[in-house]
């Protein structure tokens, strides 16, 4: 991992976070400045917990209460909330949007921004978000941009984009990595196999001990 002078993260839903939360540990722990910009708190999410404990009324408040366990876990200090509203971010003004993001980029200055790959992240509004990031940043000037390193899940998406550029080994952040999912427990249906894990699991390393990042390269 290179030395970063500001990360800034930039997804649309509490949880989205817990894909790279070795990533953002690594980060924090050599001293680097990471701030989470997350655009919604989920609230049209499916999922209610298992067993229910959640509805449509609560959920917006406790994955708030999620998201800010999961940033504890992580070491995430400066955790923006967009207020946004879940499933939409397809739909927002694309200026008003990029402007929110424009103002960030100019707060920060991040020298590395991580986001979703557009096109390639499997939800309308991961895409969404990724597209905002890319456009806020290709209006920059060339010379003043942040590398953008962004996360893509889509079937397929390897034999379009190829090999990710950047694999980061995060097995020493594990602990953080499974709180941060831990901290969710309205949305996963993961967390049978991480409460029977220790950190030296194998099967739990090699699930979740690599994260993998493609460079978005502007035309």
């Amino acid at each position: 991992m290179e030395k970063e002078r500001h990360v800034l993260v930039v997804l649309p839903h509490p949880d989205d976070e817990t894909y790279l939360a070795g990533t953002l540990a690594a980060y924090i722990s050599r001293g680097t400045p990471v701030t989470y910009a997350c655009l919604t708190l989920g609230e049209m999410g499916r999922n209610m917990g298992n067993p229910l404990f959640a509805n449509r009324v609560t959920l917006a408040d406790i994955r708030k209460e999620e998201l800010l366990a999961s940033a504890r876990a992580i070491g995430v200090q400066d955790l923006r909330m967009l207020g946004l509203l879940d499933k939409t971010i397809e739909f927002e003004d694309s200026e008003l949007l990029g402007g929110k993001l424009a103002g960030l980029i100019a707060e920060l200055n991040p020298s590395l921004i991580l986001t979703f790959y557009p096109g390639y992240s499997v939800h309308p509004d991961h895409d969404a978000t990724g597209a905002a990031v890319i456009r806020a940043v290709g209006e920059m000037p060339e010379g003043q941009r942040p590398k953008v390193h962004c996360a893509a899940f889509s079937k397929g998406c390897r034999d379009i984009l190829g090999q990710p550029d950047v694999t980061n080994d995060v097995t020493d952040f594990l602990e953080s990595k499974v709180a941060s999912f831990q901290a969710h427990r309205s949305q996963f249906q993961l967390m049978v196999f991480l409460d029977n894990k220790s950190f030296d699991d194998p099967e739990l390393r090699g699930r979740l001990g690599k994260e993998q990042f493609w460079t978005y390269r502007f035309k």
